[in-house]
């Protein structure tokens, strides 16, 4: 299967897939943390090139509701509807199985909601952050290990650059789940 990671940077989903036999390459305005299959640059450059399934990070910073009281300045400057249309324009690709994940976001009213939500603990992490998926000829990812814990480290990591960075990357057990299930679809 010929896999598009869209919007990602640390490899882990793409390299799920490589490591259960398929084609994969990430793509993302960033370079890739780890040596694999990578375009750096828009996805649009790659988004026509016959992939059967992509799955797709898009950007939260103007959509998730984590940020709400800043959603009257992303309206009026425009970041917000940039943010929508490009989620929008992934959902609409034209490629046959799609999945998109998001924060539990604005586009759970702006399109529609999502077909499932997960959380790292259902994979294998004792964390919590909720995930929402939105799907396209795919099934709901089924808990491949509930794990105890509920921790929170994820939305309380102090400020420092590179907290938007360590926060988007997908658990390992999350990126696994999803190559075993929707690799074999």
């Amino acid at each position: 299967m010929k896999v598009l990671v869209a919007c990602e940077f640390s490899g882990r989903v793409r390299d799920a897939f490589l490591a259960s036999g398929h084609e994969a390459m990430s793509c993302d305005l960033l370079a890739t943390e780890v040596e694999g299959p990578h375009y750096q640059g828009d996805i649009r450059d790659v988004i026509g090139d016959g992939w059967d399934i992509m799955i797709a990070h898009p950007p939260c910073t103007h959509l998730a509701v984590s940020g709400a009281r800043y959603f009257a300045e992303k309206k009026l400057d425009s970041r917000q509807q940039e943010a929508i249309d490009f989620f929008m324009m992934l959902a609409n690709a034209d490629i046959e199985k799609i999945a998109i994940e998001n924060p539990i976001s604005i586009m759970s009213t702006k399109w529609r909601k999502p077909d499932q939500i997960i959380q790292p603990y259902m994979f294998g992490h004792g964390e919590t952050k909720a995930t929402c998926l939105w799907l396209k000829n795919l099934p709901k990812l089924i808990p491949t290990d509930m794990v105890d814990g509920r921790e929170n480290r994820i939305h309380r990591m102090p400020p420092g650059k590179d907290r938007w960075k360590n926060r988007s990357r997908t658990f390992e057990g999350i990126a696994k789940a999803m190559a075993e299930q929707w690799g074999n679809v």
